[in-house]
């Protein structure tokens, strides 16, 4: 797993009013760390630092210089202004290398489904990220899951996956990861409505008839 090195300041205001609004001005994010049987630390990473770990991936191991030593951790949470969408708030979580942590990851399908090319279906990604058990050098960005042999009968739930080396999948096994769907037919237009049988036949003029009618509407004028 990568690990980003940021360094990070103390927050020794952190609950004077108008404080955050000064940090957030300079480019610098209010941050917690908290965890491993420690006491919380209120801390700043700035939005440069945010942008690289984010860039990394999910999960990846951030390395906290601060005044009193380092801190090994993982991003559990980044809160965002509901305007601006910049962000407002950090939660990072303390790990030890070598203890195992329970965390998130997406699931990321790969391959191609022979059955729905074949047959026009639908690929319906259901479960898009699954909660595993692993140390933190061992955290995946994603888990992969290969939906070549996917069919009507034939769908992949979490038991089906193949987790990496050293990661544990938790969770119901019997939950549904992706399956296929066939597309509904659109309704075929109805046909018109014959006559009924017993309907009188509506008269036809002949030409000859609608001639001599005009003829005589003339002789009369």
């Amino acid at each position: 797993m990568e690990k980003i090195k940021v360094t990070a300041q103390a927050r020794q205001k952190a609950g004077v009013r108008g404080e955050l609004s000064k940090l957030r001005a300079m480019k610098q994010i209010p941050a917690v760390i908290y965890g491993a049987g420690k006491e919380p630390a209120s801390i700043t990473v700035s939005e440069k630092d945010l942008i690289a770990i984010q860039k990394a991936g999910g999960n990846v191991i951030v390395e906290i210089s601060l005044p009193t030593g380092k801190e090994q951790a993982i991003i559990k949470e980044v809160q965002y202004h509901v305007v601006k969408d910049t962000p407002i708030h950090i939660d990072f979580q303390r790990v030890s290398m070598d203890h195992a942590i329970e965390t998130v990851v997406p699931v990321m399908l790969v391959g191609e489904c022979a059955f729905a090319k074949a047959n026009g279906a639908i690929v319906d990604h259901i479960l898009r990220e699954v909660t595993i058990k692993c140390l933190p050098a061992d955290i995946p960005h994603h888990i992969e899951v290969d939906i070549t042999n996917v069919t009507l009968d034939n769908h992949i739930s979490v038991a089906d996956i193949k987790a990496p080396k050293g990661v544990t999948i938790l969770g119901e096994g019997e939950r549904t990861v992706v399956h296929v769907l066939m597309p509904k037919d659109e309704p075929a237009p109805a046909p018109a409505a014959a006559p009924a049988a017993d309907a009188p036949a509506q008269p036809e003029l002949s030409a000859t008839k609608g001639k001599k009618e005009e003829e005589g509407e003339a002789a009369k004028k």
